[in-house]
């Protein structure tokens, strides 16, 4: 559904992204783990075309999408879920959530913003409060809805359990294995490799711009690269 093939991205003249492959099929959760610092993020701001890749060729459902703009990609069929506060913090909950309202395509069953409301009740209590007065699990389910409403075919998700307590972490995931149960395609960047792992069916291992090492996610549990590369 998703392919990288060899893309090479730079801010400046600084080399982020050296010949980076990848790939998510249909229906799969696919988690990219590394350091701060080694280029995931930059991975998915390449496939959205925020910061396009210089060289190599970013495929989705087979269509070259390396040179489109970002809100055609996102068109497409692609929503990025990015890391930190990212929210319209002046706007309220539901005003954020319309914001991003979008039809369902191919006969999916659409994403409204009361759908988004039965899968996270917290959100329908705060519907009219202000965004930038939500606590951070909070705003991270706000960024997961206002995704979800887009209706998209695949979810990029960036760093989601940083900064959170435990518990919003456990709740996050049983979010995420609703999503996956519902057949949602997802490439999600983790620094926290355990919980990405429990999640995921494949995982690729970050270092310095380059993949080092993939394999299915019980591969890669408890594996030499996990502990050489992520120290867990």
């Amino acid at each position: 559904m998703l392919e990288l093939d060899a893309i090479h991205t730079f801010y400046g003249r600084s080399h982020i992204l050296q010949g980076v492959s990848l790939e998510v099929r249909r229906g799969e959760m696919v988690t990219l783990l590394g350091r701060n610092g080694v280029g995931k993020t930059t991975t998915l701001r390449s496939i959205m075309g925020l910061t396009p890749a210089r060289e190599g060729r970013v495929r989705f459902d087979g269509r070259d999408i390396t040179r489109a703009k970002t809100h055609r990609i996102a068109r497409a069929g692609l929503a990025y879920v990015p890391s930190g506060r990212r929210i319209f913090s002046a706007l309220t909950v539901r005003q954020n959530l319309l914001l991003c309202v979008r039809g369902a395509v191919g006969g999916n069953s659409a994403w409204t913003v009361e759908r988004v409301y039965r899968m996270f009740p917290k959100l329908a209590e705060l519907d009219s409060r202000k965004a930038g007065l939500l606590s951070g699990g909070e705003q991270q389910m706000l960024k997961l809805g206002r995704a979800l409403v887009a209706n998209p075919r695949l979810l990029l998700l960036d760093e989601l359990t940083e900064g959170l307590a435990p518990t919003i972490v456990g709740d996050l995931a049983d979010w995420l294995g609703l999503l996956k149960a519902e057949g949602f395609s997802m490439l999600m960047c983790e620094q926290n490799a355990l919980f990405a792992l429990e999640l995921a069916d494949r995982g690729y291992i970050m270092e310095k711009g380059q993949i080092r090492f993939s394999g299915a996610a019980a591969e890669l549990r408890g594996s030499a690269q996990i502990r050489q590369y992520l120290g867990v």
